[in-house]
């Protein structure tokens, strides 16, 4: 018990929270703008892995960091219109154009690496980005190591919660994607465009989806692997449903996932083979289903979620 406690008092038990609960971020906050707007988006594991081959391939060909972070957000922004364009205008099962998409974006990605490398036996390496200390944050006790002490693609996944909430609680166009997953016929009731707003939905948070797949390789790690994604995006579905569509509760999920994992590993370390290491690795899945049965009794989905719409139907 007294392990316990001095792992959960342990400011670098909760930097590695936070590193782990970054690529979450990215994803959950981008099927919660999907979801809003009443598309599901099940592409996300393979936005992930596409986010993830494209970002790195383009710094490996010698872009900059944040250029291989925009060509990684334009990928997933890509296969999101795809979704986007099946599922919205054509009414096509959002279900299966999710599972194609993810099919086809993560054996495009394996596909076009091995055309590219196809002489490489060990993944390549790239410089990716480093931790940042924020001047006089970083020092701060606790706090600063747990928090002020990330690299630059957690720092902007926090931003973007921030810029995510403002614009669907505060702006005109948040209010649109808000209401186009509640009741489209009022929103074309006055004169504003379903299906656009649903398309630039799902194209905007497939990107952020892909920025998830991103921070794996250009900020957790160095190098591009096959299944590295390790069902992050289905992770990020759940957690979606956990939040309740809502910013502040999806980072919340984020974050509490993300201590679940990491606390697993350091648990393994001091149990060491007295307990099989597969206990430990399924321990975060169990105790967010356990979250998720507890929280999702009371969530309010939208309400057009997952229905076609067609203009002018009433």
């Amino acid at each position: 018990m007294e392990g316990i406690i001095d792992i959960l008092l342990s400011a670098s038990f909760w930097a590695a929270a936070v590193r782990i609960a970054t690529p979450l971020m990215f994803g959950v906050l981008g099927a919660l703008i999907c979801e809003r707007a009443g598309v599901l988006n099940l592409g996300i594991e393979g936005i992930f892995t596409a986010g993830a081959m494209a970002g790195w391939m383009a710094v490996f060909l010698g872009t900059g960091l944040w250029t291989g972070v925009l060509v990684a957000a334009l990928t997933g922004a890509a296969f999101g219109l795809i979704h986007a364009l099946l599922t919205v205008p054509l009414g096509l099962s959002q279900h299966v154009t999710g599972i194609g998409v993810t099919l086809l974006a993560t054996s495009a990605s394996y596909y076009i690496y091995r055309i590219a490398l196809p002489n490489v036996a060990t993944p390549p390496r790239i410089v990716p980005f480093q931790p940042v200390s924020i001047p006089g944050l970083s020092d701060l006790p606790f706090l600063g190591t747990a928090l002020f002490q990330q690299t630059p693609l957690t720092f902007l996944a926090f931003c973007l919660f921030g810029v995510a909430a403002f614009v669907l609680y505060r702006t005109p166009f948040g209010l649109a994607v808000r209401a186009v997953g509640e009741n489209p016929v009022a929103v074309e009731a006055q004169g504003l465009d379903v299906h656009l707003i649903r398309m630039i939905a799902v194209v905007a948070g497939s990107a952020l989806m892909a920025l998830g797949g991103a921070f794996l390789t250009m900020s957790a790690f160095n190098a591009f692997f096959f299944e590295m994604t390790g069902g992050r995006g289905w992770i990020c579905i759940a957690l979606t449903v956990f939040a309740s569509w809502r910013p502040g509760k999806a980072l919340l999920g984020a974050l509490l996932f993300g201590a679940f994992d990491a606390f697993q590993l350091r648990l393994q370390t001091q149990v060491g083979a007295a307990v099989p290491s597969q206990v430990f690795l399924m321990l975060p899945y169990l105790l967010s289903i356990a979250a998720l049965c507890v929280i999702a009794r009371r969530a309010e989905y939208p309400k057009a979620l997952m229905i076609p719409y067609i203009k002018g139907q009433r």
